[in-house]
Parts: structure tokens; sequence; C-alpha cells
């Protein structure tokens, strides 16, 4: 039988998805097929919509439609600010019964397998906004990975000298974990057992 190459096509672009091997993206493509034409055409939209009207706050880094984003135009206090890797870390913490945060996304971490080092971070932004809001405590909420370890340890030692509490999400929080993966309960113990990587000067 001829192969489709359109379809053939349309599985390739779905095993570009993480998580998605060939059986899936099989499925999912003769899925497509069996939509409306209008719902093939909504669909279509939405991923040309994410692509051109989602973009990172020029405050904070996180994904937004608008220059700053929700949590940066809100009357949260300017008393913690919780340094995540990604938007997702970002509403792992959303989900938590109060939450009254501020964030910082790195946009990744430290990973020389990756290639991803210091100058690819978004850390002078972060120097930047301690040097103009009065923060009293900066969380470290990178995952509990080698390289979230790293960054860390990094973030923690370059920061020594601003005067504000510096301290690392506990370990309710398994070595290898996401920070967007864990359930409310989890993240609300990771919190509260916190520990300080360096007083307030």
């Amino acid at each position: 039988m001829k192969s489709l190459k359109s379809l053939l096509a349309l599985m390739e672009s779905f095993e570009k998805l993480p998580g998605v091997g060939g059986k899936s993206a099989e499925r999912m493509a003769h899925a497509i097929l069996d939509l409306t034409d209008e719902d093939v055409r909504q669909f279509a939209e939405s991923l040309l919509a994410v692509k051109t009207q989602i973009k990172p706050c020029q405050e904070c880094g996180m994904l937004t439609e608008t220059d700053r984003c929700d949590i940066c135009t809100s009357s949260r206090p300017f008393d913690t600010l919780v340094v995540v890797g990604s938007s997702k870390d970002v509403l792992a913490f959303e989900r938590l019964e109060k939450p009254l945060y501020r964030y910082h996304i790195l946009g990744g971490v430290l990973s020389a397998t990756k290639g991803i080092g210091v100058k690819d971070l978004k850390i002078a932004q972060l120097e930047q906004r301690l040097k103009q809001h009065p923060f009293r405590e900066l969380i470290l909420a990178t995952n509990p990975t080698l390289e979230g370890e790293t960054t860390a340890q990094y973030l923690a030692e370059i920061l020594k000298t601003y005067p504000i509490t510096i301290s690392r999400l506990g370990y309710g929080l398994p070595m290898g974990g996401h920070v967007d993966y864990a359930d409310a309960i989890t993240l609300g113990k990771a919190l509260g057992g916190r520990t300080k990587v360096k007083g307030e000067s």
C-alpha cells in the first residue's frame, strides 16, 4: 500500500511532543482525520496562537499574553521571591491554598551536557530585581536534580552579598523529582521544610 505522505508528516509532527511514541502519534493522526473541517481549523489556529501570542513576562519570565503577567501586576507584597527553572513550576506553587509569592523564571538550569551555561539563564535579570525591590527572602526552588542543585548552589554563592535571606526548598520533594509534578501537599511540606542557605545581612 502506498504511504500517505501528509499523514506520515502529521505523525512525525506529533512524535516531536514529549512522551509521544510512534503508536500514539499514529492514533492521534488518525483521530485528526475523524474531526470536522471546522475542528481541524480551530486546532491549527490554536497551535499558531500559542506560538504568536504567548511570550515571557518582561519582569519575571512567566508566560503571558501581555507585556507583564497577572502576578507581576498584582498587589502581592514584595516579601518572598521564588526562583524556578520554568513557568510550569510556577503553576505548581499557584495551586497552594494562599500563594503570596512573586516569582523569577530562570529559563532552565545549568547543564554541561545540554550546553546551558550562566549566560543562557536569566540570572542578571534576577540580580536587577533584587536591587529594585525590597524582597526579604529568596527561595531557590529549582528541581532536586543534579542540575537543579548545581544551579541553586551557584545562585546562593553569587547572591550571598545581598541583604536577603536565601533558602532552599526542603526535601518533601524527592531527589530527581520535578516541581511542576508535585501535588499541593508535597509542595507545601517542601516549603515548610526549606533550609536557609544564607541569613539576611
